[in-house]
């Protein structure tokens, strides 16, 4: 989110507009939290993880007296124009705004990678990344000692992320909340792995599964004579959340920063820019609020196969 900050800024004092920044998300909306942003004052800032700016979840935001306050603060500040960085709940927000008659552009942005409008969002990569580096530090540890591992990730109700983490660390068994597996199959799958020869058994959950990773382990410790064998997890958490963006988020940033103030200056409103085909588009907000991506089922089967 910094490097899109640091694009929106830069790009918009190149148009010689006055660029402000509203501290702690839709709260600081409400409540007049502005600071001038400049080119200095965006200077190192993108390869900082999280946002400069902070975030605030705001239930006063989600009422039409909170929405009409953000309003009315947005034209006794003169603002002619918003930004919204951020994944559903932003852009919900966003789209509630710009039916006030604010000219709102929305910046995709959230881990999840749930967010239509947009292929992938700012913070996938570098999720991903983490958990890829966990997994494998993983694999390591279960080789040497022949033992099962379970990683649960974030992701919400998405499994993007537990996918594309299983995919590319390998896992022997993926669960996500689109697909459902029982810990009965989970169990059944990691005991192949073991008699087609492999040293190490690991599947990755998503937090959001039906069985994510407090359940499993529940189960298999309450079945573990029958099972066969110990499950330990580890779950990522919010260690997820952070760490230096990559290169591929620091760019998919920039690009998406610089098409939201190419949007504004063409007069677009209620838009969420977003990158498809490797091209920066826009799509309306109505399209986005309160709708969420779908797992391609392709993708879960190859795996599957990649497991054996």
């Amino acid at each position: 989110m910094n490097a899109a900050i640091r694009s929106i800024t830069r790009c918009a004092i190149e148009q010689d507009w006055s660029v402000y920044g509203v501290h702690g998300g839709y709260n600081g909306l409400m409540n007049g939290a502005f600071a001038p942003l400049t080119a200095r004052s965006v200077g190192g800032i993108m390869q900082r993880g999280g946002t400069m700016l902070g975030s605030v979840r705001s239930k006063e935001f989600m009422t039409e007296d909170g929405r009409k306050k953000a309003a009315e603060t947005l034209q006794n500040q003169n603002i002619t124009g918003v930004v919204v960085i951020g994944g559903n709940g932003s852009q919900t927000g966003a789209y509630a705004l710009s039916q006030l008659g604010i000219q709102v552009v929305g910046v995709a942005s959230t881990i999840d990678n749930d967010l239509t409008g947009s292929d992938i969002t700012i913070g996938v990569d570098t999720a991903m990344n983490i958990g890829l580096e966990a997994m494998d530090r993983l694999k390591t540890t279960a080789s040497s000692h022949h033992r099962a591992f379970l990683l649960e990730v974030m992701g919400r109700g998405c499994g993007y992320l537990a996918l594309m983490i299983g995919i590319t660390g390998g896992a022997e068994v993926v669960v996500i909340p689109e697909i459902e597996l029982n810990p009965e199959e989970v169990a059944q799958q990691l005991r192949a792995a073991y008699d087609r020869g492999k040293e190490h058994a690991v599947a990755v959950v998503a937090e959001g599964a039906k069985y994510n990773a407090e359940k499993l382990i529940a189960y298999f410790r309450e079945h573990e004579v029958r099972i066969g064998f110990e499950l330990r997890s580890t779950t990522l958490g919010h260690v997820q959340r952070g760490g230096a963006p990559t290169a591929f988020d620091r760019l998919l940033g920039t690009r998406l920063g610089a098409g939201a103030v190419e949007a504004l200056q063409q007069g677009k409103t209620g838009v969420v820019v977003g990158l498809q085909g490797n091209v920066v588009t826009t799509t309306p907000l109505e399209e986005v609020a309160g709708k969420t991506k779908s797992i391609d089922p392709k993708l879960f089967q190859l795996a599957h196969t990649l497991s054996i």
